[in-house]
């Protein structure tokens, strides 16, 4: 059964942005991260009444989605647009977002959960290991390879960047 708690209502309006956020970040498509946002919502509904942590329920079910259709279809969904940042702050910051949303979406889906959930989402390394059902070492882990990875492929587009300037 579906709820008509206003509560709920609160709930999806006061957070609905940061979690549309956090889903694209997780998929790197802002169709995908619609759907499974609305996907998280519904669950959510169902079972509002006896959710006890809103927040994680829906950043659980959002992340499993992902992993799940990512099974299935073995590939990634690229988009060739970035939705807008809530901030107009000049084009330097927004091409530096660019490069780090273009890093993620080459990282693999758990490193990119791993980062979304820990840096995006602020949530520790426990909170993050439940959410995606693994331990904390693996998060650790995974965390670790990505940040390592994001450095390497952002030093790289630096150079590059340089290097065509020189030109």
């Amino acid at each position: 059964m579906v709820t008509t708690d206003p509560a709920y209502s609160e709930f999806v309006l006061a957070r609905q942005g940061r979690l549309r956020r956090a889903a694209y970040l997780m998929c790197g498509d802002a169709a995908q991260a619609e759907d499974l946002l609305q996907e998280a919502l519904i669950a959510l509904a169902e079972k509002w009444e006896t959710v006890e942590h809103p927040d994680a329920f829906v950043r659980r079910v959002i992340y499993r989605q992902r992993v799940s259709w990512w099974r299935r279809s073995r590939h990634e969904m690229a988009t060739g647009t970035l939705p807008e940042g809530g901030v107009d702050d000049g084009a330097d910051v927004r091409a530096r977002d660019a490069e780090v949303h273009d890093v993620l979406r080459t990282l693999p889906p758990r490193q990119r959960a791993a980062l979304v959930l820990r840096y995006f989402e602020d949530l520790t390394e426990a909170q993050t290991a439940e959410v995606m059902g693994i331990a904390t070492g693996t998060v650790k882990s995974l965390s670790h390879q990505a940040v390592a990875r994001m450095r390497a492929e952002l030093s790289a587009h630096q150079v590059v960047e340089q290097r065509e300037g020189r030109r």
